[in-house]
């Protein structure tokens, strides 16, 4: 068992909070606007855009703060977004009192997304065991469907206890 710290703050659920919830309705609650977003998907201009067990769908347009000193997009947002909608994913399979995080992610960058091009980030579990989670992800043209990144990550899934 993991000991979680916990904190509260006004921007996010409590882990207490979170336990007493299943992943699918704490990702459904915060596509409902009943929970708070992560706040890293606020200043790296993303938002979650569909919940379904076992997939989630976050839609955001890169915007300039997140570009490079060369102006292209860096590759840390690619990495955010589909990290988030991979683990989120994960998480979509959890029952209450469990909780996941990332363990090892990759990226392959397959193309530079263009400036004011808004994408999807489609994460999609396939495992979902007792203690780890595997997913895809893929970033894809929200107009056109043109791929521009494809991704996997393995979570780790927990049972924390609190102190």
């Amino acid at each position: 068992m993991s000991t979680i710290p916990v904190e509260k703050n006004d921007d996010i659920l409590s882990m207490e909070e979170i336990l007493e919830i299943s992943g699918l309705d704490m990702m459904q609650g915060i596509l409902d606007g009943i929970y708070p977003p992560a706040p890293i998907s606020k200043l790296l201009n993303y938002n979650v855009h569909a919940v379904e067990k076992g997939k989630v769908v976050f839609r955001g347009k890169p915007n300039l703060a997140s570009r490079n000193p060369m102006g292209t997009l860096h590759g840390g947002w690619y990495g955010t977004i589909l990290d988030s909608a991979m683990a989120c994913a994960v998480m979509t399979t959890l029952p209450k009192g469990k909780i996941q995080t990332t363990l090892e992610f990759k990226v392959n960058i397959i193309r530079p997304i263009p400036a004011d091009v808004e994408v999807d980030a489609i994460g999609t579990v396939e495992h979902a065991g007792r203690s780890t989670g595997v997913a895809v992800g893929r970033i894809v043209d929200v107009a056109s469907g043109k791929l521009y990144a494809s991704a996997s990550t393995t979570c780790i899934i927990m049972t924390p206890k609190l102190k």
